[in-house]
């Protein structure tokens, strides 16, 4: 507090800012980090769910009560989204006052719309979970150059106080070289923790995109899809 309270202008400015920029970081960074390990943890789960389940309609129980898992939430939107399907074209014969379901039996879902429903409510999780994960990104970019800034600052100042004194001597230059330097370090010490968090989370998200994929797969074969139905038909 000594070093700080000894700083110029410019530096305690420099330091604030940082100060600033690196509290929210570590805001972002636990927040981020308890939205993750919930939804990894519903995740496992919910894939273990999956990889086990015999028909559609049991998966989707499971779904339903996995609030915090992505994969899960994309199951449910493709199924809400077939079941719009349902209702906007009803079975011939069918009651208007008749519950719509998800297709099921010898009723045949064209394969294709069900992999673009599935995109679109992935990308809508993927866009969840990046939610703040920029600031973390601009932090990492900006905070060293913020820092350099305060240091060149720091430095044009202390050589205006060595042509005041009349001397380059080191005890003229240390002082004010060293104050210069001190926003460099806050500017890393900010940055650091700012880039490992986003390149982390960023490997958190690919996995998860992974793993929903591997539901659109499993889904794809669960549903009796259009293009599951010729194939079957051609091998008959």
């Amino acid at each position: 507090m000594a070093l700080v309270g000894s700083l110029g202008i410019v530096s305690k400015a420099v330091l604030f800012a940082l100060f600033v920029f690196s509290i929210l970081s570590w805001a972002v960074i636990l927040t981020k980090w308890r939205t993750f390990r919930s939804a990894d943890a519903d995740d496992s789960r919910f894939m273990a769910a999956l990889y086990k389940a015999k028909d559609f309609d049991e998966i989707l129980r499971h779904a339903q009560r996995a609030d915090n898992s992505p994969c899960a939430q994309v199951l449910c939107g493709v199924a809400n989204r077939l079941m719009k399907g349902a209702e906007s074209s009803p079975k011939a014969g069918a009651s208007p006052s008749e519950p719509a379901s998800v297709p099921a039996g010898d009723s045949a879902i064209d394969r294709h719309t069900v992999e673009r429903a599935a995109t679109h409510f992935a990308q809508g999780q993927l866009a969840r979970l990046e939610i703040y994960l920029p600031f973390l990104a601009t932090t990492g970019n900006v905070s060293p150059f913020v820092g350099l800034l305060g240091t060149v600052l720091g430095i044009i100042d202390a050589f205006h106080e060595i042509g005041a004194q009349g001397t380059a001597s080191i005890a003229a230059v240390a002082p004010g070289v060293s104050e210069a330097l001190i926003a460099t370090a806050g500017g890393l010490f900010t940055a650091i923790p700012a880039v490992m968090a986003y390149n982390y989370f960023l490997t958190r998200i690919r996995r998860t995109a992974f793993r929903m994929d591997t539901v659109t797969v499993e889904l794809l074969a669960l549903l009796p899809t259009k293009g599951k139905s010729a194939s079957a038909g051609a091998k008959g």
